[in-house]
C-alpha cells in the first residue's frame, strides 16, 4: 500500500488518528471510506495514500448512504470525542487550532451551546451578542432537542475534507471526530458545496428516514463551521454567520 506522511506533531496529531480509527470502526459495516491511519512514527502520520478521480453520482449515492449507516450506529451521549480519548478535541486548520469543548450530556443543546459560546467568544460584534445570547439559552433550554439523536461525526465535513477517489468513491479525511447531531455533518457539507450535494442529500435522507423539517433546521447546523470561520477569519465571515443565527431563532 503507498503511504502518504503527513506532519502533525503532539497531541493535535493523536487527535486526528484516533479520529480516523474509530470513524473507520463506525463505518467498518457500511459503505463509507476512510483513510486508513497505518502508522504514527514520531511527529508523522502515515495513512493510506489516495488516488483522486472524477466525481461521479455513483460514489455520491454510495457516500449518503454510507454516511446514514454510520451515524445509525448511534452513540451513549453528545459531546464525547473517539472511543480512548481524554479531555477536549481540536477543531480548525492545523496552523491555528482552536479547543472543541467535550462534556458528555444527554442535551444535543447543551453540547451545542457550548461549542458555539467557545467559538464566539471575541469573535463578534458587540451588535450581534444580543441575539447570539438569545440562541444560546434556546439552546441550552432543549428547544432543538427534540429531533437530536447522539452519533458520530466526522465533525469538520466540508467538500476539502470529501477526497472522490480513482477507484470510483469517497474517502474521509481530516476529522474532527466527536459524538453530535447527524444533521450538522449534513449541513457542512452545504457550506461551500460539494460535487452531487443533492445526490448526496437525497441518499442520505432516503437511507436516514429524515423527517420533513431537517432542511428548515441548515442554518443552525451551519453554525458550527461559521462560528470557526468568524473567530479564524474575521469579520468576512459574520455577516453570514449573523444571518444563520437569525434564521435558526425563527425555528
Amino acid at each position: 500500500m503507498s503511504v502518504y506522511i503527513k506532519h502533525n506533531p503532539g497531541r493535535s496529531g493523536e487527535w486526528e488518528a484516533a479520529g480516523l480509527r474509530w470513524l473507520a470502526e463506525c463505518a467498518s459495516d457500511t459503505s463509507l471510506r476512510v483513510v486508513e491511519v497505518l502508522a504514527r512514527v514520531g511527529d508523522d502520520l502515515h495513512l493510506e495514500r489516495i488516488t483522486s478521480g472524477q466525481p461521479t453520482r455513483e460514489a455520491a449515492e454510495k457516500f449518503g448512504r454510507g454516511l446514514a449507516r454510520m451515524h445509525a450506529t448511534g452513540a451513549e451521549a453528545f459531546g464525547t470525542g473517539p472511543d480512548g480519548w481524554d479531555g477536549d478535541g481540536y477543531q480548525g486548520p492545523n496552523g491555528d487550532l482552536l479547543a472543541l469543548p467535550l462534556h458528555p450530556t444527554h442535551s444535543w443543546g447543551q453540547f451545542y451551546a457550548a461549542v458555539l459560546e467557545e467559538l464566539a467568544e471575541g469573535a463578534f460584534s458587540a451588535s450581534n451578542k444580543k441575539d447570539i445570547e438569545a440562541l444560546l439559552r434556546r439552546l441550552r433550554n432543549g428547544d432543538f432537542d427534540e429531533t437530536a439523536t447522539p452519533a458520530p461525526l466526522h465533525g469538520d465535513l466540508w467538500s476539502g475534507n470529501v477526497m472522490w477517489t480513482a477507484e470510483g468513491d469517497v474517502a474521509l479525511i481530516d476529522p474532527a471526530a466527536h459524538t453530535g447531531n447527524p444533521e450538522t455533518d449534513l449541513a457542512a457539507l452545504q457550506i461551500f458545496g460539494t460535487p452531487h450535494l443533492e445526490t448526496i442529500l437525497g441518499a442520505y435522507a432516503e437511507q436516514a428516514g429524515l423527517d420533513a423539517g431537517w432542511r428548515d433546521r441548515e442554518p443552525l447546523h451551519e453554525l458550527q463551521l461559521l462560528f470557526l470561520h468568524v473567530r479564524l477569519f474575521g469579520g468576512a465571515y459574520e455577516d453570514q454567520a449573523m444571518a444563520a443565527v437569525r434564521a435558526s431563532l425563527r425555528l
